[in-house]
């Protein structure tokens, strides 16, 4: 509920200082703040020598990439030509190729789930961003006809992936390395994580939202109200299928499986908010809705499934 509130707010008082002010001019480094305050800390207790689970539940793994890089964009993409609006689908592809996330590992730990294969887990999806930007501009090339839209080859999303895969992936992971070296710091880190992410997804919902961009919903809500109500919808949708999908695949009383599950039912939608901030002129303002709304459905699809089918496990 606390995380719900920071979401809410950080999203209004960030939209409303962008209406009152000329509002925030979009700077990469909000990633490079993102990947040091959100991805860094995820990554103290990843080991080397933990690569060798990859191998020993290679079957798990594969279970988590055909899940999500294979079954989840099919279902963001039936969804989202249902939807027949272009922002809507991308919103929803971009949720869908983003495994992982912030609170991805509090979870895993809550359900008892083995951490050092989730932490692996993470690891990999993160790397795998590149693969998730490439799977978004496959779809954008491939589907713009269908929009009746026009997909801008010299604004096109691939020119992001080298910032994006340097400033949240590169960057934190030699970071995390320097901090394990440091102990009073990194015994501060691990001491204050929760306050640490709490403030950051704020700062960054307020300053996504305060973007000059962001204002631009404001046109959606006037002359099209209804892309509220039908991205709120398909967000509903597409999580529950994630989650009837993922019940069916993983083991749930395997601890290793579990973590599996987590990675598939968490979507790393702060990282998500900031692409989607990158690419919005791309595929229109309203790619935004989608993830805002991911916000008000993954927290508390995930408190349901923690509270209700993880505490006999």
């Amino acid at each position: 509920m606390q995380l719900i509130i920071i979401v809410i707010m950080g999203a209004l008082l960030g939209f409303m200082y962008g209406y009152t002010t000329d509002g925030f001019i979009f700077d990469k480094n909000i990633c490079l703040f993102a990947g040091l305050t959100l991805i860094m800390p995820s990554l103290f207790k990843f080991k080397l020598k933990d690569t060798i689970l990859v191998w020993e539940y290679k079957s798990v793994l594969l279970k988590g990439l055909i899940v999500n890089y294979l079954l989840l964009p099919i279902f963001a993409l039936i969804i989202g030509f249902m939807t027949n609006d272009f922002g809507i689908t991308a919103g929803l592809f971009l949720l869908a190729v983003l495994s992982g996330g912030g609170m991805v590992m509090h979870w895993t730990k809550r359900s008892n789930a083995d951490t050092s294969l989730g932490f692996l887990l993470l690891f990999i999806n993160l790397v795998f961003v590149s693969l998730s930007l490439l799977m978004l501009h496959l779809f954008a090339t491939y589907s713009a006809g269908y929009f009746g839209v026009t997909y801008d080859e010299q604004i096109t999303i691939r020119r992001f992936a080298e910032p994006v895969i340097t400033l949240l992936i590169l960057i934190p992971f030699l970071a995390s390395r320097v901090v394990l070296l440091i102990k009073p710091l990194l015994t501060f880190i691990e001491s204050y994580s929760k306050y640490i992410s709490r403030i950051s997804i704020f700062v960054i919902l307020f300053y996504l939202f305060g973007l000059q961009s962001s204002q631009q919903l404001i046109d959606i809500y006037d002359f099209e109200p209804e892309l509220f109500f039908i991205a709120l919808i398909a967000v509903a949708i597409f999580y529950l299928l994630i989650f009837i999908a993922s019940k069916m695949i993983y083991n749930l009383n395997s601890p290793q499986e579990r973590a599996a599950f987590w990675q598939s039912i968490t979507r790393y939608i702060t990282l998500a908010l900031v692409l989607s901030t990158f690419s919005a002129s791309t595929f229109g303002v309203s790619m935004l809705l989608p993830i805002m709304f991911a916000y008000l459905v993954q927290i508390p699809l995930s408190v349901v499934i923690s509270n209700k089918y993880m505490t006999d496990v």
